[in-house]
């Protein structure tokens, strides 16, 4: 799962961008444009690749995290018990879902300065609204990872909802994980063993 989530949130720093013009680039286009954007200033940062966490932080508050739809990935990762938590409950989950992905992101950030990306031009029609941008991404060594963006058309730009990494769904590998917790300890359970492990990365993070 921790190996899935760092490579997930790798791709998803680069498949997505602000949409400050009238109309939103294609989402493939978009995702290229930004590769090569976030790809140069890894490189050219060397206290980025020092792994100097508060530069890393802020990068990716800058580049990635206004464009996550955390709570469609929220509501998906919960499914159906999404619809028993309380509006305070749902908020909750929100917010230290984002923090898990934000904090685990930033950990491994440096490890991919080394990678690239190959994107393919999705299968779309005009006025699609939910689209699947596939890809794949190059390591210095071992064969490329195939990674699948779902992403959905907003008022505010594309946003990235889901990715598979080799056909395998991080939202869906969060679903189990949560349901677990859920049956054991409830909604409050699960929102308090994301607490603590958002708690226990930020120590980590401090460490350094």
């Amino acid at each position: 799962m921790k190996r899935l989530l760092r490579t997930a949130l790798f791709a998803w720093a680069f498949c997505t961008a602000a949409s400050g013009g009238a109309e939103a680039p294609a989402p493939d286009v978009l995702a290229r444009t930004v590769t090569d954007e976030v790809l140069a200033i890894i490189r050219a940062d060397r206290d980025i690749q020092a792994g100097n966490q508060q530069k890393v932080l802020d990068l990716v508050e800058a580049r990635v995290v206004p464009h996550f739809s955390f709570v469609r990935m929220a509501q998906l990762a919960m499914g159906r018990n999404w619809r028993d938590a309380t509006p305070h409950q749902q908020q909750r989950l929100v917010e230290e879902f984002r923090t898990l992905l934000v904090r685990t992101y930033t950990s491994a950030f440096t490890q991919y300065r080394n990678h690239s990306v190959e994107y393919r031009r999705p299968r779309m029609a005009a006025g699609d609204t939910d689209v699947v941008v596939q890809s794949l991404i190059k390591q210095p060594s071992g064969p490329p990872l195939a990674v699948d963006y779902s992403m959905e058309k907003t008022g505010n730009g594309w946003k990235v909802y889901d990715v598979k990494i080799e056909g395998v769904s991080l939202v869906e590998n969060y679903r189990g994980t949560f349901n677990t917790e859920i049956q054991k300890n409830g909604i409050d359970g699960l929102i308090k063993a994301l607490a603590e492990r958002n708690r226990a990365l930020g120590a980590q993070a401090q460490s350094r």
